[in-house]
């Protein structure tokens, strides 16, 4: 048996050099997230080799909105159900509930999280409970416990129990003082809201753990994340979500950015690929632990113009707020993700036109079935 799972893993790391060939071609019926977009449905070739024994026990750190429960469904659907458990400190959806492993726990709760990892044979740890730009700067005390002392207690867990450690960043983590058009992965960043604040904290405190004690610590900056099938969660580039469920359900959208406020986004089929992939490149193949991910960059008028084709009464109005506009201000217009590219072969699928075409068919069959309900 032995004999057998050392050459398990060294077909998984002859799979995983160049020479593994192209990523597997789109299957239908198959998706990575929740839309009705083809794209791959195994988004690395050689996980699938890996034997039970050798197969990540994935713990998700979650605030229950669409990336981690999107990403447990993916992490599932590529090693197991019962090898990936989500958590939060709030009750459950009967769907989430029912859909694979889910325990209380809460982040700034050490001793809770060291049980969790020793109890369940965790290995690797991923850890999405933040609060978000707009509403940590409503409550400031609150981020700051979250997004600072939650990620500490992440770190010293994963050094104890020898974990691999992903924490996202955003397009958050930099400020007016950064380029802008595009945003290199080293810069000046100097945020000035608490949330970016605390993203660079958790960047910097990941490379030092890294450096001082060989932590497996992983981050991408992630722009501004649209998805079809949860509610917009507090964040500046919510609106690029928020314009979908209101064209459909009303014709028209009031818009809080100005419509020139360019930002970068992704869908979130191409974010959860991203994030497996990057997960589990080999360590050797990474230059940096923190690499930018770009999909595309629009303006809410851009945007609109591309709603416009598809819903032609739509109808577009600006109200801005002066808090999120000051944080969208102080962002990247653009992401420069070359390194990501280069060093362990990031590439999205989804552009702006099938973005838009994706979002509303999915939304629109989702609003009909309620509607005959």
């Amino acid at each position: 048996m032995p004999v057998l799972r050392m050459l398990q893993r060294v077909v998984g790391q002859m799979l995983q050099s160049p020479a593994c060939g192209p990523r597997a071609a789109a299957l239908p019926g198959r998706v990575l997230g929740t839309s009705p977009w083809q794209i791959p449905a195994v988004a690395n070739c050689h996980s699938a080799f890996l034997s039970e024994a050798d197969r990540p026990r994935i713990l998700i750190t979650d605030k229950l909105w669409g990336l981690g429960v999107g990403l447990a469904k993916l992490l599932r659907k590529q090693f197991g159900k019962d090898n990936v458990i989500l958590s939060d400190i709030k009750k459950p959806s009967e769907q989430v509930f029912h859909s694979g492993p889910f325990i209380h726990s809460d982040v700034l709760d050490y001793k809770h999280l060291r049980e969790i990892v020793v109890n369940h044979r965790i290995t690797w740890l991923i850890h999405y409970s933040a609060v978000l730009s707009a509403v940590g700067e409503a409550n400031v005390p609150l981020a700051k416990a979250v997004n600072i002392t939650g990620v500490h207690n992440v770190l010293d867990v994963a050094l104890e129990h020898n974990l691999r450690l992903f924490v996202p960043s955003t397009i958050g983590a930099f400020g007016p003082t950064s380029p802008r058009d595009p945003t290199p992965d080293l810069c000046i960043q100097r945020p000035r809201t608490i949330y970016g604040v605390s993203k660079v904290h958790a960047e910097l405190m990941g490379e030092y753990y890294y450096h001082r004690y060989g932590l497996d610590f992983r981050c991408l900056r992630y722009p501004g994340i649209i998805s079809a099938d949860s509610e917009p969660g507090g964040g500046t580039t919510d609106y690029a979500v928020q314009i979908f469920h209101d064209a459909i359900k009303n014709g028209k959208f009031e818009c809080n950015l100005k419509p020139s406020t360019r930002l970068p986004m992704m869908y979130i089929d191409d974010c959860l690929r991203a994030t497996l992939e990057f997960m589990e490149a080999p360590i050797e193949s990474l230059s940096s632990r923190t690499y930018n991910i770009n999909a595309m960059s629009f303006c809410p008028e851009e945007l609109a113009q591309e709603v416009l084709k598809h819903i032609p009464e739509f109808q577009i109005t600006y109200n801005v707020d002066s808090v999120r506009q000051a944080i969208a201000d102080s962002w990247p217009m653009n992401f420069d993700d070359s390194n990501a590219r280069k060093d362990w072969g990031w590439k999205h699928y989804f552009d702006l036109p099938q973005l838009v075409m994706t979002m509303l068919s999915f939304i629109g069959s989702h609003s009909r079935v309620a509607k005959a309900n």
